[in-house]
């Protein structure tokens, strides 16, 4: 039977005993020649669902992807596992690409990635045309829809493979997407139910800890959240802006943080050294733009820290899924300030393109900027947007140091009414920080301009101190009730402002606090899950154990330099915690741990042996 098949796959592949959640019921139907639509949440395991049919399945599975940059890096971990696996792009010489286009066309080949922009030309159309397809796999497929966060104009060509391939399925698979961007992933690519089914897991990701501060001095916070929680470790740094990418990888290296940039701005070359150190070498911190991170497959990335505020929901769910896809325990880290709010909102105001485009922008924000500043949990917030509703967790920080609100109705008022006044009266009309001046009663020269005996109007906050009214213009701002408009970013009242000005209505504000520590699930006491304690057991190895695991990732880390591979291709920490934990004393109890399918065990099996027989050795040396 065809999931007999894929069962042993898994086994002898891979080296898994059972499959995850969906996973199981998605390969089924693909190997049985079904098309399907998969959302599965970043290290939930979408890649097994059309890896394990690509190989049981008769011909080669095209994997489109939207990564050419880390299409070498997924081809040489099929290829550890022992997979035939090739792509094709503009990296490969004339001679290179003759040999994989010849194996693929001799059948020598169960996966072959190719970027979408490949599909629009004749020469791939042509050998697909004359090769057996086995199935096609588009990955990344929120990119194929406009109203999502990622989208990408080559997608949309991605509906020419059901019409030139009727009888091959195609499976579609994301990380992020709303009902509303799934329905039109579904649309776009020809998967609409009952033609294809549709296959949505839980998108709680509950080995990562969501925490969301307010913005001071952000790289010292950075700083000092790295030198408490993670020290040594690999992680991701998200900064808006190519300075701000500069400015803090170079602020990381001074005080002793191993740090790369990369960008947009950076030349090819540059990028690609640092992503390859980022993805071979341990503890390395990768500062960059929203350029870097998808489709980055390293499992060990224990923090994603974003200094600056995402566009969207869905593009901050997807790079903060990009920590901890082994399981064990990591960080979402977010500061977040009035003049991100600012930032973002001119930039909608500014960009070019039609309104319908902009509501689109403004909408995105919105959610996001809901999230911010949320009283409920923020992992509830999560994933009731993507519609999967769920208990409060307990773990992120909202849940471990509820915030408190106050009423902020008279501050709203106060300070909506400057800007009125300002406008009506004046017809004038500034930023942030001269609206404060105005309602804190400062006499800056440009408020003085105006004569100190009207200031008395209009210095009526002093009862607040600047930091709370900075935080009353970002709720205000999040919560609709006021406008950032112009180039300049001057604030400007919206249509709700009237109900607050006019219609008493009461406007409840956010206490910023700064949030309890916490150090993941694991330690939190919130009940969890089989494989999350697993993997939280596993994280506190005791010092032999944990002896063994360093030797284990030295000798890991040599094997990997030798064979020009990451680490993890090699290995996964959580297989080298395992094997750590509870030390096999035989290829076959080897043969036993989770990820040491065939070809490693016959690759690295008698290798890891002597690694702990050596171990032990040196112990007993020095117990005598």
């Amino acid at each position: 039977m065809a999931e007999d098949t894929a069962l042993d796959v898994l086994r002898r592949v891979f080296g898994y005993d059972s499959f995850r959640g969906d996973q199981r019921e998605v390969i089924d139907h693909v190997v049985e020649g079904g098309d399907a639509l998969v959302l599965m949440p970043t290290g939930g395991g979408k890649s097994l669902c059309y890896q394990i049919p690509a190989i049981v399945r008769d011909g080669v599975g095209v994997v489109v992807s939207p990564l050419i940059a880390l299409m070498q890096d997924q081809v040489d971990a099929l290829r550890a596992l022992g997979v035939r696996a090739g792509f094709l792009n503009s990296t490969l010489d004339p001679d290179e690409r003759r040999l994989v286009e010849a194996d693929v066309a001799a059948g020598r080949i169960d996966l072959l990635y190719l970027a979408p922009e490949a599909l629009r030309t004749e020469p791939v159309l042509r050998l697909l045309a004359r090769s057996r397809i086995g199935l096609f796999a588009i990955d990344e497929a929120h990119c194929v829809a406009q109203w999502g966060h990622d989208f990408r104009p080559d997608y949309l060509a991605l509906s020419v493979l059901s019409e030139r391939w009727p009888g091959v399925p195609r499976i579609a698979l994301t990380a992020t997407a709303t009902p509303r961007t799934r329905a039109e992933i579904a649309e776009r690519l020809h998967l609409t139910e009952p033609r294809a089914r549709h296959f949505v897991s839980d998108f709680d990701r509950p080995n990562i800890t969501y925490r969301i501060v307010p913005k001071k001095d952000p790289r010292r916070q950075l700083l000092t959240l790295l030198r408490s929680e993670h020290e040594g470790d690999a992680g991701i740094v998200y900064c808006l802006s190519r300075a701000s990418v500069e400015r803090t990888a170079e602020f990381l290296t001074a005080n002793g943080v191993a740090a790369l940039a990369y960008h947009a701005g950076l030349d090819a070359g540059t990028r690609a050294r640092h992503q390859s150190r980022f993805l071979r070498e341990d503890g390395l911190v990768m500062v960059a733009t929203i350029a870097f991170g998808m489709g980055i497959d390293k499992p060990d990335v224990r923090f994603v820290a974003h200094l600056d505020l995402p566009k969207s929901v869905e593009g901050y769910y997807q790079e903060t899924g990009r920590a901890g896809r082994d399981g064990l325990a990591a960080t979402a880290w977010l500061t977040y300030g009035l003049q991100d709010v600012v930032q973002q909102r001119r930039l909608i105001e500014s960009s070019p393109g039609e309104a319908a485009h902009r509501r689109t922008q403004a909408a995105h924000l919105d959610a996001m900027l809901a999230l911010c500043e949320t009283v409920g949990c923020r992992r509830r917030f999560l994933l009731d947007y993507f519609g999967s509703p769920a208990a409060p967790c307990g773990t992120c920080d909202t849940c471990l140091s509820p915030p408190t609100t106050w009423d902020g109705t008279v501050a709203a008022q106060k300070l909506l009414s400057t800007v009125y006044r300002l406008r009506h009266e004046r017809h004038q009309s500034f930023g942030v920080g001269h609206c404060l001046d105005i309602v804190l009663g400062r006499g800056t020269e440009k408020v003085v301009r105006f004569g100190h005996d009207r200031l008395s109007v209009f210095g009526v906050g002093t009862e607040l101190p600047e930091a709370t009214w900075r935080a009353v213009v970002r709720q205000l701002l999040a919560q609709g009730l006021l406008a950032v408009q112009g180039e300049h970013g001057t604030l400007a009242l919206t249509e709700a402002s009237g109900t607050v000005l006019w219609q008493h209505r009461e406007v409840p504000l956010r206490q910023d606090s700064t949030p309890a520590r916490s150090t993941g699930s694991a330690r939190s006491g919130r009940r969890t899950s089989g494989r999350e304690q697993d993997g939280a057991r596993s994280a506190d190895l005791p010092p032999e154990a944990q002896k063994r695991f360093e030797a284990l990732r030295a000798w890991r880390t040599s094997v990997a330099k030798e064979q020009g591979v990451p680490p993890y291709v090699v290995f996964h920490d959580a297989t080298l915690r395992q094997i750590a934990a509870d030390p096999p004393a035989t290829l076959t109890e080897v043969a036993a741990v989770n990820g040491v399918g065939e070809t490693k065990l016959a690759k690295y099996g008698t290798q890891v042996l002597e690694v702990l027989e050596a171990l032990a050795t040196s112990g007993a040396k020095d117990d005598t």
